[in-house]
């Protein structure tokens, strides 16, 4: 006979009560932490997991037996939800559609652990209307040769850039070896002019840092040194791990907020859930400003106009939707 199966355990989250079953069940093999570890690291840092993924269309990444094991890539909602978790449609040129998760409180997010998710990758625009963003993302992505040391002075150039254009800036460590920058924008535009804004910014942080950094379009063409600033994160349905999400990875690495001053001092891979609540108990939400400094993407597009004019074409072009 097979191992007896632990006892399910049902948190209280602000009122709602929670079954997690299996909560003994190892999720990261590196330290140990179960799946009830994780449900209560998310708990730890309930405000600032909710602020990043509040009213967004939300793909989760789900681990049935552990981060160890397969992962499942989760657009539609998983089905049993309570009625209390809430959905935001969302349509694709095939004429397909998905019921995508839609965190309004924490209680959701514990419930999408209790269906194995691990990572939340939610959209850069909200449910009120999904086809204009109101997040600009800066993925900061190193090339496999490219030391975290190059990452972190290419953030301080976009740090720079950002200062003169009079955006506000919010980085955070990736969850793996890069640095996310996000910053709030007024939601007047469509994906492809987002996503065109920020490939003019990174043009210009690659004219500022030429020997770190590169937009080249195709893969091959990138020196394996240097960072690949990733303007396509801002595509539509493009997603990448929001602040405060856990990896699958066995140390449970945390995509974690970080000040401009500790962007010199951050080791990634010691933001973990393992040292992350304690973090947020001292700090508190490092991002908790963020929606109360809206950029407008004017400027960023008249640098599109500019290199449109000089010649630089967009190699990929409009990212294509996915079902």
């Amino acid at each position: 006979m097979g191992a007896l199966s632990t006892p399910a355990t049902e948190l209280d989250v602000a009122g709602r009560t929670v079954r997690i079953s299996n909560p003994d069940r190892v999720y990261f093999s590196e330290r140990g932490e179960t799946k009830l570890d994780l449900a209560r690291y998310y708990i730890a840092v309930g405000d600032g997991i909710v602020r990043a993924l509040r009213d967004r269309p939300c793909m989760l990444h789900r681990f049935p037996t552990g981060v160890d094991g397969d992962k499942v890539h989760q657009k539609r909602l998983p089905s049993g939800a309570p009625a209390w978790v809430q959905t935001v449609r969302v349509d694709f040129p095939s004429g397909r559609h998905a019921d995508e998760l839609c965190v309004t409180e924490l209680a959701s997010v514990i419930w999408a652990v209790q269906m194995s998710t691990v990572e939340f990758h939610p959209w850069n625009s909200r449910c009120l209307d999904v086809e204009r963003p109101d997040e600009w993302r800066i993925d900061l992505d190193p090339m496999p040769n490219c030391a975290f040391a190059t990452v972190r002075r290419v953030a301080h150039v976009a740090h720079e850039l950002l200062d003169e254009l009079g955006a506000v800036g919010w980085p955070k460590t990736s969850g793996g070896s890069g640095i996310h920058i996000y910053v709030r924008i007024a939601p007047r535009w469509g994906f492809a002019e987002v996503r065109r804004a920020a490939l003019a910014f990174a043009r210009e942080v690659e004219r500022r840092a030429p020997a770190d950094v590169t937009t080249a379009w195709w893969r091959e063409d990138r020196e394996l040194d240097k960072v690949f600033v990733d303007y396509n994160q801002n595509a539509r349905d493009h997603t990448i791990a929001s602040a405060y999400s856990v990896r699958g990875t066995p140390r449970g690495m945390v995509s974690t907020p970080v000040a401009w001053k500790e962007i010199d001092d951050v080791a990634p891979e010691d933001c973990t859930i393992a040292t992350v609540p304690a973090r947020f108990a001292s700090l508190g939400d490092l991002q908790a400003g963020i929606d109360d400094a809206v950029f407008s993407l004017e400027p960023l597009l008249e640098w599109a106009d500019r290199d449109e004019q000089a010649g630089a074409a967009d190699p990929g072009g409009p990212s294509s939707d996915r079902a």
